[in-house]
């Protein structure tokens, strides 16, 4: 696990909060500068960055990350840290790469909770002119109404017209009902 923080304080706290996880092997980085060159010798199978940092901020270590550096190291889940979450400061995190945001102050129930969804995360990778990195998508809800969609994953969005008449919350209720079976 890589630890990208400029404030010495932040970087333990968030050190010993992987280390109560059983994280036994992190790499302690005090600039995104520094981690890029760890990134360069060796993977690491999670990133976790503080967003403001001189020189080389957490945005422009996501983009280097994933345009700049060979499969599969691009695809390294990517969790930016964020004193302030304005609304700017996601979609900057979003559109960069991030697989998550998480902000701070941390709390280790939270950052559990963000790498356990993210250990089991099947978005895919995507890449593209304008963007690379997980599909920002949370939901596969289709395209819009009347759009053909542009993936031939796309599920349509419209239900359509019932066939049969609603049932009763009670008939409903029956068919889930646990039943004792005689044998």
């Amino acid at each position: 696990m890589l630890l990208v923080d400029d404030n010495p304080q932040a970087l333990d706290l968030l050190s010993s909060i992987c280390q109560g996880f059983g994280v036994k092997e992190q790499i302690r980085c005090g600039s995104a500068i520094e981690a890029a060159e760890i990134i360069k010798r060796r993977t690491v199978d999670l990133i976790m960055v503080d967003c403001a940092m001189p020189e080389m901020d957490g945005y422009d270590f996501a983009r280097w990350l994933r345009r700049e550096t060979p499969a599969p190291v691009c695809a390294t889940p990517l969790i930016m840290l964020t004193g302030h979450a304005a609304l700017s400061k996601i979609h900057s995190s979003r559109d960069c790469g991030a697989s998550f945001v998480v902000t701070k102050p941390l709390t280790p129930g939270v950052l559990l909770q963000r790498i356990l969804w993210l250990a089991s995360d099947e978005r895919e990778f995507i890449q593209s002119a304008d963007y690379v990195g997980p599909d920002r998508r949370q939901r596969n809800l289709g395209p819009p109404l009347d759009s053909p969609g542009r993936r031939a994953g796309d599920l349509s969005a419209h239900v359509g017209d019932a066939h049969d008449p609603n049932m009763d919350q009670s008939d409903i209720d029956l068919l889930i009902k646990p039943r004792r079976v005689a044998l």
